[in-house]
């Protein structure tokens, strides 16, 4: 039978061994800039704002007041005051890329300016887009030149892993939600494990620290890049009142969520339900892989000195996964346990289409992935770039991070999925949608396991009621700037 994926892809896919550093400067964006010099003291007077904006976003993120810094205005004086041409700020988890972390801090400070670098565990980026962001625009208003030019031109970097940049976008959004436009596009520098968002956008999968120049050149870079468009995905889980769960920071409690009322519920229906929302950028995925991660997670926690880096977090994480029984399910298992079409049912709308449709939970599917982006588990491409007329004859669109679509598919037991994350073949493919309505109960099972962007979570279910989790698209889109 012939394969979905183009011949090309087919071949390069055998392809494992790559120099990491050049691996590393090509995939973050940086190897067209290897032959140019990048001025140290013309990049900072690019970037830096001057004195009395810092001062005054500083003091006013400090005082949780956009008034907070309005002293810093009246003292600077009626000189004008030149403003910069690609004013940035950025944000670091300085706990994130091991011993890398605090060193890369230092410097992004001394490059830029002390107030200009926010560290996550001191200034959170809801603080800074209210009050930060807040300051400029109260005193733009009151007619400061400067103050305006910079709101206008404002880019952000975060230095983190997929985790924090999805943090930080999140919070931007809340510009959008109030017309405080425009909302400032995001670079990335990456220093988390998987970093599946950077890679999608040319900012790669690990930062290259032993490059002396690479954070001048990213910075350039990120002056520099096109905007591109990502789509945002809200998720609402209505579970029966009474069952608790232990959600992950990205799902908040909300109040009772009226599910879509073009799509009927089957069956009883709980006096009670708890919600909870959320936003992902790349993926959510119910079953056997948010188990593994659910377990791993549990495990570096224990035991912290385990996880040292991104390397050693894969190593164990491999290792764990063959422990969970998604490679051979043990034999006293009950047979009705090891497919997820005995507990999901799947409603989807189709692009342009106001109508639910439900697909069918292909046999043996032990779990299903709903992707956004083309990277996935730390740079693989499970859905694959596939051949023209596989995607006429499935009525599939090429895939792009923003083209309101997400692609469902399934893994099956853990050799299929190690073929699927070495790319020698593609995952299951279920359908495109734009949004989406899982419903899960019971049986004999007590909890599902599911994950959003690399926070899993177990999720108990009742054999009398469903659980419901329902995905739409945000209808914003978050400006990406790229790296390539």
């Amino acid at each position: 039978m012939d394969s979905p994926m183009s011949a090309g892809d087919s071949s390069t896919a055998r392809i494992v061994a790559r120099s990491s550093m050049m691996d590393s400067i090509r995939a973050c964006g940086l190897s067209g800039l290897a032959g140019v010099r990048i001025d140290k003291e013309e990049l900072r007077r690019r970037l830096l704002m001057p004195q009395y904006l810092r001062l005054a976003m500083q003091d006013s993120i400090r005082k949780k007041d956009v008034g907070g810094g309005d002293q810093h205005f009246h003292l600077r004086g009626s000189d004008d005051v030149p403003c910069p041409e690609s004013p940035m700020v950025v944000f670091i988890n300085s706990r994130s890329g091991g011993r890398h972390g605090p060193v890369l801090k230092e410097r992004l400070q001394q490059l830029i300016s002390e107030e200009q670098v926010f560290d996550l565990h001191d200034v959170k980026p809801h603080e800074f887009v209210r009050y930060g962001l807040g300051c400029l625009e109260k005193w733009a208003n009151n007619g400061d030149l400067c103050a305006k030019e910079t709101r206008q031109n404002i880019r952000v970097v975060v230095a983190g892993g997929d985790g924090t940049v999805g943090w930080v976008l999140g919070c931007l959004g809340e510009l959008h939600q109030k017309g405080r436009e425009p909302v400032p596009p995001v670079a990335i520098i990456p220093l988390g494990t998987g970093n599946d968002l950077s890679r999608s956008f040319g900012w790669g999968g690990s930062f290259p620290f032993v490059w002396k120049s690479a954070i001048k050149r990213t910075l350039h870079r990120a002056t520099t890049g096109p905007i591109c468009r990502l789509d945002s995905w809200h998720v609402v889980l209505q579970m029966p009142g009474g069952e608790v769960v232990d959600p992950p920071h990205s799902l908040k409690v909300t109040e009772e969520y009226q599910l879509d009322q073009t799509l009927e519920i089957e069956g009883d229906v709980p006096d009670k339900v708890n919600c909870y929302e959320g936003v992902f950028y790349n993926y959510f995925s119910i079953g056997m892989d948010a188990q593994v991660a659910y377990g791993f997670h549990h495990l570096r926690n224990e035991k912290p000195y385990l996880a040292q880096g991104p390397i050693s977090n894969k190593i164990i994480y491999s290792g764990y996964s063959c422990t969970q029984g998604w490679f051979l399910t043990p034999c006293i298992s009950d047979p009705s346990l090891r497919e997820l079409k005995n507990i999901l049912r799947i409603h989807i709308k189709r692009v342009n289409c106001s109508q639910w449709e439900q697909i069918p939970v292909p046999k043996s599917v032990r779990a299903i992935v709903a992707l956004n982006l083309h990277n996935y588990g730390s740079g693989r491409n499970p859905w694959g770039n596939l051949k023209p007329e596989y995607l006429e004859k499935r009525g599939f669109v090429e895939a792009h991070a923003d083209d309101g679509l997400l692609e469902i598919f399934g893994l099956k037991q853990g050799w299929h999925a190690s073929f699927v994350m070495v790319e020698l073949i593609s995952a299951k493919h279920i359908a495109q949608a734009a949004s989406i309505r899982l419903e899960i109960r019971g049986g004999e099972w007590k909890d599902a396991f599911m994950q959003m962007d690399g926070e899993p979570w177990k999720q108990p279910m009742s054999k009398e009621y469903s659980t419901f989790v329902e995905i739409k698209r945000v209808p914003f889109q978050s400006l990406m700037i790229s790296g390539e």
